[in-house]
């Protein structure tokens, strides 16, 4: 399970949610023996509806692992693609001056996932949307494309 999973600060942590959607956030390390996750999130927990996918309440913030989701496993699924920055000198930074500003959380331009991307290798991916869009982009063009003769 989780506890034997060893991760690094900087490392991204998936909490899978449902069937189609995790939530991301970025292992930022450990205060007081407690692993802490920064991840992007809405500031008021009774904004559970969101405005077409969109939030503008939102923050990264700088919460225990456990408060986040018990369940979670390392998943730094870009490695290959794009060398991980270095912990100390930008994810920190960027973490802690993010903690500071509003941010527009959009489910389809920049999701939990896309934010621990953005961290991690500066820059912004979100899978989960890629799959979604392979899906659902056909289905809108076919009705266009009938229309021409």
């Amino acid at each position: 399970q989780n506890s034997c999973q060893k991760f690094y600060p900087g490392d991204i942590l998936e909490f899978p949610r449902n069937k189609y959607f995790s939530h991301f956030g970025v292992y930022y390390g450990e205060r007081d023996g407690v692993p802490y996750v920064a991840h992007l999130t809405c500031r008021d927990s009774d904004t559970k509806f969101l405005l077409f996918g969109r939030a503008l309440n939102s923050s990264v913030k700088l919460e225990p692992i456990d408060i986040v989701g018990k369940k979670y496993k390392v998943n730094n699924y870009l490695d290959e693609k794009h060398p991980p920055r270095d912990f100390y000198s930008h994810i920190k930074p960027e973490i802690e001056d993010a903690m500071t500003k509003p941010i527009t959380f959009d489910i389809l331009f920049h999701n939990s996932e896309h934010q621990a991307t953005l961290l991690r290798y500066g820059v912004k991916k979100s899978e989960q949307i890629d799959k979604v869009y392979a899906k659902i982009v056909p289905t809108w063009r076919e009705p266009f494309e009938k229309k021409r003769f």
